[in-house]
């Protein structure tokens, strides 16, 4: 059986911004690794649009965003909206209960499925099915935005944390039982 896990960048006062700040390259490094060794990922609409900028070639890419573009291909995703009609490459649009979809795409899969989106994790937090939650703790205050938790916070248990280059810390946690 699948896990979902739900991790992002997160400012020191718990908001998720990709245009206010960006993961450095040993943190960029880590996400190509852990876009490789995921088996699928379920987005919310608004971040898998954004997202969308790594289904087309750009001529100024590095060998890093290459890879990262290249491992973000390579799986498949699931969109969960209400409003898009259709979805890009290697993406399906999710239909009917959201709990009963995401139970059997996760009975149907092994390995890790990135979710991505504040409301999408809210949603599944709900109903009780994210396995684990990482937060990229960047030393950065926004004061406002966004928040990585997008409604009552779940009680949670640590259950590892380390620091990625100079500045982020990734806490991961797990459902408190």
């Amino acid at each position: 059986m699948a896990r979902l896990v739900f991790g992002m960048n997160v400012s020191l006062d718990g908001f998720v911004d990709h245009m206010a700040f960006a993961p450095d390259a040993v943190l960029f490094r880590r996400f190509i690794e852990e876009a490789r060794a995921q088996t699928a990922s379920l987005y919310g609409r608004r971040i898998y649009e954004i997202m969308g900028y790594w289904d087309e070639e750009h001529a100024e890419w590095d060998t890093a965003e290459q890879a990262f573009a290249a491992a973000w291909r390579r799986q498949p995703k699931w969109v969960v909206s209400r409003t898009l009609k259709a979805v890009g490459p290697n993406a399906t649009l999710m239909k009917g209960d959201l709990g009963d979809a995401v139970r059997a795409l996760k009975a149907a899969h092994d390995g890790e499925i990135e979710v991505a989106g504040t409301e999408l994790a809210h949603s599944l937090s709900e109903l009780g099915l994210i396995d684990e939650y990482r937060i990229y703790l960047h030393p950065v205050v926004l004061g406002q935005g966004k928040p990585y938790f997008a409604g009552p916070r779940p009680r949670l248990r640590l259950v590892s944390h380390d620091r990625i280059g100079d500045d982020v810390v990734r806490l991961s946690y797990v459902p408190a039982m």
